[in-house]
């Protein structure tokens, strides 16, 4: 058992999921957190005074070992990662993160670590059963035979089989989940790394503030995908961290969406119509991917079950307010 006073790091704590992460255990009443990122200071989306900051290269090694001492829980959610656009055009700094998880895993092992947590990915799927928007709901078996998202998803597939092999060999109680698209606010919607739901807010923002009713979206718009709003994606971190599968497990929403659709719930949001202009060259990813939640269903009694409306809400809401006050400052 877990106590309020035991040594837990995270890992990209910098990121939007390690932030929001850092701060969800404050308020749970931890006290001797640390949180360590590459980007420096000024770029990390959420910092607490109270915290043990620092910036650090997690894929050297000794980085590694210096972030794991004297902790408890290990949360791994560094990667150099970000939407298609980036995971497309950046495949191999998208495999250089395979020495974060290895380093990591080296120092766990080494110095005693509980428990380990490991961020992979729905990228992890075999891409022959994400052909079809109409896509049958991925189970955690269909990432084998292994035909991953190149680069990313090979990385994240590799990772997963370290942390198996470390459990295995070594007796380091290692957890998977493999996210599926993890929107919210306090997140990167700008810059080429942000994912369909922050850049269509953003996007439709702008078009709003311009009044040119027009936005880009890349490809087709009848690709489908589930988004999962970070509340959910926190709260079945812990309890996976927490409970007993040891197996990669699917961490994300079941509600399947085109990406048409998605552009039409934040135009109701913004109370606008926009004019689609479709980007057929643009990264696009699988033609379809959905969340099979019977696993997390049956260990925990539990899925990802916050509407993508809702979600969509406090995060166009977020980003209007990031983007007004850029203004107010130009």
């Amino acid at each position: 058992m877990l106590n309020k006073s035991d040594g837990i790091v995270v890992c990209g704590a910098g990121g939007f999921i390690g932030g929001h992460l850092i701060a969800d255990l404050r308020r749970q009443g931890y006290t001797r957190l640390r949180a360590v990122d590459v980007k420096p200071r000024a770029e990390w989306y959420q910092w607490f005074d109270d915290v043990d900051n620092s910036v650090m290269d997690l894929q050297d090694r000794e980085s590694c070992y210096r972030a794991v001492q004297d902790q408890v829980w290990v949360f791994n959610l560094a990667a150099d990662m970000g939407g298609m656009g980036f995971i497309e055009n950046n495949r191999a700094l998208c495999m250089l993160s395979v020495l974060i998880n290895t380093h990591l895993l080296m120092a766990a092992r080494d110095l005693g670590v509980q428990r380990f947590f490991y961020s992979s990915s729905a990228c992890v799927y075999n891409a022959e059963k994400q052909k079809s928007a109409d896509i049958v709901p991925l189970r955690e078996a269909d990432a084998y035979p292994a035909m991953p998202e190149d680069g990313y998803g090979w990385e994240k597939l590799f990772s997963e089989r370290m942390c198996r092999h470390f459990r295995e060999d070594f007796g380091l109680e290692t957890r998977v989940a493999r996210f599926h698209n993890v929107y919210g606010p306090n997140g990167t919607f700008e810059g080429g790394r942000e994912k369909a739901p922050a850049a269509i807010c953003r996007k439709i923002i702008e078009a709003k503030l311009s009044g040119k009713h027009e936005i880009e979206v890349w490809g087709d718009g009848t690709r489908t995908r589930s988004f999962m709003y970070i509340d959910d994606c926190l709260k079945g971190i812990e309890m996976i961290m927490r409970g007993e599968v040891v197996d990669p497990i699917n961490l994300g929403s079941s509600e399947l969406v085109t990406i048409n659709q998605l552009v039409e719930i934040v135009e109701d949001i913004a109370g606008i119509k926009v004019q689609r202009n479709y980007n057929l060259s643009a990264p696009q990813g699988v033609n379809g991917r959905n969340s099979d939640n019977t696993m997390i269903q049956e260990a925990f009694g539990w899925e990802p079950n916050t509407p993508l409306r809702v979600g969509l809400e406090k995060t166009y809401d977020w980003i209007q307010n990031e983007i007004s006050k850029t203004l107010q400052t130009a």
